[in-house]
């Protein structure tokens, strides 16, 4: 599929990529939650908001775990997403991946210095949210440190 049928199966205006489709989701969140890499390079590189936000209060960074994307997650963070935002609930996109069982995006997430010690409203972390003995570890090294 091409980024001209993209935008317009997904009720996107390509001329406006930061515009939002009748669901509320915006071309980057859509296309991190995607994994489309190439695609969210051309919006990065096109200069769209990468700080938005979806109707859950999630970043890009949080869609591009969803899709476990390193390279998308890479991208994200390279142009200025912050790894460490806390959504509504508190939560970082650290704690999503760990209590996920997303155990290769935990560990990326700690290589590019996503803080595993954050906690949310509860006062948990993301080692207490730990959802795979692989996270618990990772986790737990970085936090005993």
């Amino acid at each position: 599929m091409n980024d001209a049928q993209w935008f317009r199966e997904n009720r996107l205006d390509n001329s406006q990529p930061n515009l939002v489709n009748p669901d509320g989701d915006s071309a980057l969140m859509l296309a991190a939650r995607q994994g489309r890499a190439e695609l969210l390079r051309d919006l990065i590189a096109r200069g769209v908001d990468v700080h938005v936000l979806d109707s859950y209060g999630n970043n890009a960074v949080w869609a591009a775990c969803y899709a476990e994307s390193e390279v998308c997650i890479r991208d994200l963070i390279g142009a200025g997403c912050d790894p460490d935002y806390r959504n509504p609930a508190g939560n970082t996109v650290m704690a999503y991946a760990a209590s996920s069982g997303k155990d290769a995006v935990v560990h990326l997430l700690l290589e590019l210095g996503a803080d595993p010690n954050i906690a949310n409203d509860d006062d948990m972390t993301p080692l207490d949210l730990a959802a795979s003995l692989t996270s618990f570890k990772l986790l737990r090294a970085v936090c005993a440190a």
